[in-house]
């Protein structure tokens, strides 16, 4: 497996069902390659010459961890400049995206229920963000 001096993390809270935490995990990760075109690698063509989307080029772990460990961490990246995708609990509530955003803006940063939170960085600056987190499983 080839190592990379980036990395792509989703931290979810673990006190969510599991629709809930493959839900957060697709709408967290949709941005970073908006944000950081590099991480997404050629589109994908089988022998026919259908051709598919491109996926990211490195791998996205996921962890767990409890809703302080959410907080600390949102702090944490936010301290290091890292790029930071967040979901709060408001946006189970929502059904569209200008909602979801005006969901997060009536909130400031402190006071977000945050239960997803996507990280993407220098692998070390990634890994002290999260620190305290567990790989999902």
């Amino acid at each position: 497996m080839a190592t990379f001096d980036t990395k792509i993390a989703v931290l979810v809270r673990d006190d969510l069902e599991t629709w809930q935490r493959l839900n957060v995990t697709s709408f967290l990760v949709s941005g970073i390659g908006r944000r950081a075109p590099e991480v997404i690698g050629e589109p994908y063509q089988d022998a026919d010459g259908t051709e598919y989307l491109p996926m990211f080029r490195q791998p996205v772990l996921v962890f767990e961890g409890g809703k302080e460990l959410l907080a600390r961490s949102h702090g944490r990246a936010l301290d290091r400049g890292l790029a930071v995708g967040v979901f709060t609990s408001d946006l189970f509530a929502t059904g569209n995206d200008e909602d979801n955003r005006a969901a997060v803006r009536a909130v400031p940063r402190d006071s977000l229920d945050l239960v997803g939170l996507a990280v993407y960085g220098p692998r070390n600056a990634v890994d002290k963000a999260i620190k305290g987190a567990r790989m999902h499983g």
